[in-house]
């Protein structure tokens, strides 16, 4: 009796490691969709980088200029304030604004990349003929329907994971060193900029870790655990997760460094590097995500094209 449980935990683990990341790991490389998804990697990083940086300050500048005009009465000119100035008057404000911009930005990625999965391993399934072509037309409308009905209840389950996880960066980041009664508000908007640009994308695209013993669960739970705890991406869709959460977490913390210098400077406030950071480690982590895929990919290329000359050589 205990021998059969043994093999039937074996065949069980088996299987799980089988199927593990078969949200975005079961269609093979070529079917990815690498010039869209350049194209997107490219418009969302832009984005990224303009939104932080022109979005906490446009209503600023607007506002601030729409009362120096409604105050001038001399037609004098107007004072100007450069873009740091306006960035480093209010942090909170600031990293405010970059956290809505980053939701909505991260949003539109998850959502992309929740989609190309799904078109991916409809592509894929379709290719290798596994069922007849009516079946699996049938099968891929049912999918996709499933797939409209059911985006906004995964995008509400996502940002509900990344609420969570925005208190436990939170406590991290005081256990780090953050001030613990001063800036609380600072503080937990950087939390939540680092849960937006980590966590959101990952639950949208892959669905939340289980804890449940059904196998599905299982499989949701051992991808999360091999991409996020093992850090090993296998496909272009896991380390477009996977690199830009890395290179965020990583901007954050080197960005909290220049804090402790007695420079004295206005960016120097709590939280603007480690919020900087973090995006720009992100945009670091995306564009490295899609050399690695590139030369990987070339590489894919080459191997059969050297396999398909060796053949030709032998016949």
């Amino acid at each position: 009796m205990p021998s059969r449980k043994t093999k039937s935990t074996a065949a069980i683990n088996a299987s799980a490691k089988g199927q593990t990341g078969a949200h975005l790991e079961s269609p093979s490389d070529s079917l990815f969709p690498f010039a869209r998804y350049t194209s997107v990697v490219g418009v969302h990083t832009s984005l990224l980088a303009f939104s932080a940086l022109l979005l906490p300050i446009t209503p600023t500048s607007l506002l601030y200029k729409g009362l120096a005009l409604i105050s001038s009465t001399d037609g004098g000119e107007r004072p100007r304030r450069n873009i740091v100035q306006l960035l480093t008057e209010n942090p909170a404000r600031t990293v405010a604004w970059i956290c809505a911009g980053a939701l909505i930005l991260q949003g539109w990625w998850a959502s992309w990349m929740r989609t190309s999965s799904l078109e991916m391993r409809s592509d894929s399934r379709q290719k290798d003929g596994a069922t007849s072509h009516s079946a699996e037309v049938t099968k891929q409308k049912l999918e996709r329907r499933d797939f409209g009905n059911q985006r906004v209840v995964a995008f509400c389950k996502a940002a509900a994971l990344t609420a969570a996880a925005s208190v436990v960066f939170h406590v991290v980041t005081v256990l780090f060193g953050a001030p613990l009664t001063r800036h609380v508000l600072r503080t937990y908007l950087s939390s939540l900029l680092l849960a937006i640009l980590t966590v959101l994308p990952p639950a949208h695209t892959l669905g939340l870790p289980s804890l449940g013993s059904d196998s599905p669960s299982l499989v949701s739970r051992l991808t999360w655990i091999r991409l996020f705890a093992e850090l090993s991406p296998r496909t272009p869709f896991e380390r477009a997760l996977v690199y830009p959460a890395v290179g965020a977490v990583l901007g954050c913390w080197a960005g909290a460094i220049p804090i402790g210098l007695d420079w004295e400077r206005p960016w120097q406030a709590w939280p603007l590097t480690p919020a900087f950071g973090a995006v720009g480690g992100y945009i670091a982590g995306s564009l490295a995500a899609l050399a690695v895929s590139a030369v990987l990919a070339f590489a894919q290329v080459d191997r059969a094209a050297q396999a398909t000359a060796g053949k030709a050589k032998r016949a």
